[in-house]
């Protein structure tokens, strides 16, 4: 590994480097919670390798650690010609972190009522508030805004949920500077927790409040392993120690819940989606005649078929609804009883 550019050692999250903090970590990450198997590469990126590693197969992680623990790269550490490749095949385009933080201001001043509550924009970066978030509408306290649920479609690696590294460039953001959704939510806990036990649950309440959905195994693989460092990084920052084995499971569980892998244009699991066999049949004046009057034919996913996105035969995604039913739920759902569940 010795041949790292500059860009792979500060961004790059080796998978040895998850599985020798506990081998559980890794695994988890790569679970589809949906078809408790694992998320699959759903790209050609990687077919140079072998058949292990088709668009249809699962990630192993075997095949993500030792000689190829250097195989899965986040964007700014691929080759321009993948990158561009990447570009033309899945509109594979990341926004710059100057960006993400201007739109996730504009969501902010939605919820709050005022303008630049985290920091505020100045060309191509921002500037900070300094001072203690305030929160002065009775209904709309700390606890609210973190339970909040917020959701970035397509996430890619969810820059707009994690700011650990500005995507296009790959340049580190230190920890008090960061802009993602759950960054924001961080600093909320950090301000209003005073003891650990509190800081604790009310961290886990933050990651379970934010969501994303990713066509790509490859991206959405590094989209949980951010979101899993993100915690790290601040529960480092709080308790002066890396978090036990047992918490970063408990995080590794949720994120594997809430990042997950979808074809976001039909709510089902990529590729999931069939053609199946039926009998026709032919009624003519002769039908008495003929003895073998059904025929088999083949038709196509109704939902593909009709652009329905609630009639697909593929496997429906499932999420877990964290705060109200305390289970799994299709996130198809979503769409039909949005208000049981919640806005996300």
């Amino acid at each position: 590994m010795n041949n790292r550019t500059e860009i792979e050692k500060r961004i790059d999250i080796l998978e040895d480097d998850i599985a020798s903090i506990n081998s559980t970590l890794l695994k988890l990450l790569l679970k589809d919670k949906t078809t408790r198997g694992n998320i699959m590469w759903c790209t050609k990126d990687y077919e140079s390798y072998g058949p292990l590693y088709d668009e249809h197969a699962q990630i192993q992680v075997e095949l993500i650690t030792g000689r190829y623990s250097n195989v899965i790269q986040p964007r700014a550490a691929k080759s321009k010609a993948v990158q561009e490749q990447r570009i033309k095949k899945r509109a594979e385009v990341f926004t710059p972190s100057w960006i993400c933080n201007e739109q996730n201001n504009q969501v902010d001043e939605a919820w709050f009522g005022r303008a630049n509550v985290f920091n505020t924009p100045n060309g191509t970066s921002w500037i900070t508030t300094p001072d203690k978030i305030i929160f002065d509408d009775i209904k709309k306290t700390w606890k609210a805004y973190v339970d909040a649920k917020r959701l970035e479609i397509t996430c890619g690696e969810a820059p707009y949920l994690i700011s650990r590294y500005d995507t296009t460039t790959g340049e580190l953001i230190p920890i008090y500077e960061r802009i993602g959704l759950f960054d924001r939510k961080m600093r909320i806990v950090n301000e209003n927790c005073d003891n650990d036990e509190e800081w604790q649950k009310w961290s886990l309440r933050a990651l379970k409040s934010v969501f994303g959905y990713e066509f790509q195994g490859d991206s959405v693989l590094i989209a949980r392993e951010n979101l899993l460092y993100d915690y790290m990084d601040y529960y480092r920052e709080r308790f002066k120690e890396e978090p036990p084995i047992d918490i970063l499971k408990r995080v590794a569980n949720i994120i594997a819940w809430n990042i997950w892998q979808m074809d976001g244009l039909k709510c089902v699991v990529p590729y999931s989606c069939h053609e199946v066999k039926v009998q026709d049949y032919k009624m003519t004046l002769f039908d008495f005649l003929d003895e073998d009057k059904e025929e088999e034919k083949v038709v196509s996913c109704p939902g593909c078929e009709k652009n329905d996105i609630f009639k697909h035969n593929g496997i429906y995604c499932r999420i877990y609804d964290w705060t109200n039913l305390n289970k799994s739920i299709p996130f198809i759902d979503v769409f039909k009883e949005g208000n049981n569940y919640g806005e996300i």
